[in-house]
């Protein structure tokens, strides 16, 4: 089996035309629908990006056990399993988080890898002694404290210094070389459209706006506080990001094209979780609930095997933990038995999955929940970190290592089914001053209420809705997810549950 993986980061599926959208313009998206199955009720798991990255790779969610964080030993990798098999596997990545302490793991799981540097915040050119002012008079004041990115931002001169740019090209490269040959995955995985929204001027040309300001492509994870000029900008440069992406897609289309290798190679498509852009006057990501923008996410599957059903759209509930096996499922290899995502193979081949409901979110904050027709958010009924454990072999985050105070304290605990006999250090949350959780990045969760909507009749979760029946069969859904994860015990006392006796 023959397989190119492409993964966006931060892509809102109504910034794709295949899902509507009739401001970005996006062909090769609509292009590859041609082609494609597209998954129309597909959603997240942990959030967010290296979180997301582990489901990927290990097919189940942790956000109930643990933040940010690497790959743990006890971890089951696709792309691990699969170079074990004789499958060879090759990462061309943008993502400077895989190689920060809270994510050194992933990439050695490839047979081979290969990474662009100078995206966002990349520590990646040395100047000792930069210009700050002469650097800052060039960007809005609310992105000054991006220091590293007005840097990179220095070298990328012309289109081709740009990471995307890049990126395809090293995927070219790759096919060129590997097209002919049988058993290999190459994960094509770029940063973009994640912030900054730095696009080539070409494709900016394409959203015009008012705004007369520096440069303003970096909106901060807060409330909506921007102009209404301010805010098209932002929405401009994503848009215009997103076009670029879309045009390198197109690339990667015309290599398939070229080569003839839609006889035989599959083509998968989505991102690691959404973007929030204004909806529901928040920007972004992580600290506020999280809304369809965030967690509905695309995803886009070509099978070779399956060319009678090009252009067909599935609606089956589907989560971002089925790839994994689908991965395996593919190249005929067992799936290990601690994964709890599906294969996508039957969904694909138009038998379903049964699946009644997917739970997703971050760790400290809401368990959220989603059957297809409702979505709830359940917010931990304990005011502060009580019940609250993070559970861990590998204790790093993000860009930096648990700090000495973080460990004073941490105990040895029994292994979780998933662990493999392992036992595990638990500790206890990062927090702020004031005894609250807190996302990695050091902000606070915000909008701390439990809420029910309903996707039929609201699709925007505007208006959320009261009805004590359909809580409470989504909460008894919660507790069979959490049971199948094998949610700490604690997990329960903390979100208002009684744990049951027995287990899924």
């Amino acid at each position: 089996m023959k397989t190119v993986f492409v993964i966006l980061d931060s892509l809102n599926r109504s910034a794709m035309e295949p899902y509507g959208s009739e401001f970005v313009q996006t062909p090769n998206f609509s292009r590859f629908q041609k082609k494609a199955i597209t998954f129309d009720n597909h959603y997240v798991g942990s959030l967010p990006c290296m979180p997301a990255r582990r489901d990927m790779h290990t097919g189940r969610s942790h956000f109930l056990h643990r933040s940010w964080g690497p790959l743990e030993p006890f971890d089951d990798s696709f792309p691990e399993i699969m170079k074990k098999q004789g499958i060879y596997t090759h990462l061309v990545t943008d993502h400077h988080h895989y190689f920060a302490d809270g994510g050194a793991t992933y990439h050695q799981r490839y047979s081979s890898w290969e990474l662009v540097r100078g995206q966002a915040i990349d520590r990646w050119k040395a100047i000792v002694n930069p210009d700050t002012e002469s650097l800052k008079s060039k960007f809005h004041q609310m992105q000054h404290h991006r220091t590293n990115y007005m840097i990179n931002r220095e070298f990328m001169l012309e289109e081709e210094d740009y990471c995307s740019p890049q990126l395809f090209n090293l995927a070219d490269e790759f096919l060129q070389v590997n097209h002919k040959s049988d058993n290999w995955l190459l994960q094509l995985e770029c940063f973009d459209p994640h912030e900054p929204f730095h696009a080539p001027e070409r494709f900016r040309q394409k959203y015009q706006t008012s705004y007369k300001g520096p440069i303003l492509d970096w909106p901060i994870y807060d409330r909506v506080k921007e102009t209404p000029e301010e805010i098209a900008e932002l929405r401009a440069n994503y848009a215009a990001l997103v076009t670029m992406t879309d045009e390198y897609f197109g690339r990667l289309l015309d290599i398939f094209d070229e080569k003839e290798m839609w006889s035989d190679t599959a083509l998968i498509l989505t991102t690691d979780h959404g973007f929030l852009l204004g909806e529901h006057d928040w920007w972004a990501k992580n600290r506020m609930p999280v809304y369809d923008e965030i967690a509905h996410i695309p995803l886009m599957i070509y099978h070779p095997d399956f060319q009678s059903e090009s252009g067909t759209r599935r609606k089956d509930l589907t989560q971002n933990i089925d790839l994994m096996p689908t991965f395996l499922d593919m190249s005929n290899i067992s799936v290990p038995p601690d994964v709890t995502g599906k294969s996508l193979l039957p969904v694909i081949e138009g038998h379903g999955n049964n699946r009644k409901s997917v739970i997703f979110g971050y760790f400290g904050a809401a368990i959220n929940i989603c059957d297809g027709r409702y979505s709830y958010f359940r917010y931990p009924t304990l005011p502060d970190t009580e019940a609250l454990n993070e559970y861990t072999l590998m204790p790093t985050r993000m860009t930096e290592r648990f700090s000495i105070n973080d460990l004073i304290g941490a105990t040895l605990v029994d292994s979780f089914s998933f662990t493999k006999g392992a036992p595990l250090l638990k500790l206890r949350p990062k927090m702020n001053n004031e005894g609250e959780p807190v996302e990695v990045q050091g902000m606070n969760f915000e909008d701390w209420q439990s809420a029910l909507y309903d996707h039929e009749n609201d699709p925007k979760q505007v208006e959320p809705i009261i009805n004590s029946d359909i809580e409470e069969s989504l909460c008894q859904q919660i507790i069979e997810n959490m049971m199948r994860l094998d949610a700490p015990v604690e997990a329960y006392r903390r979100f208002g549950f009684k744990k049951p006796k027995e287990t899924l």
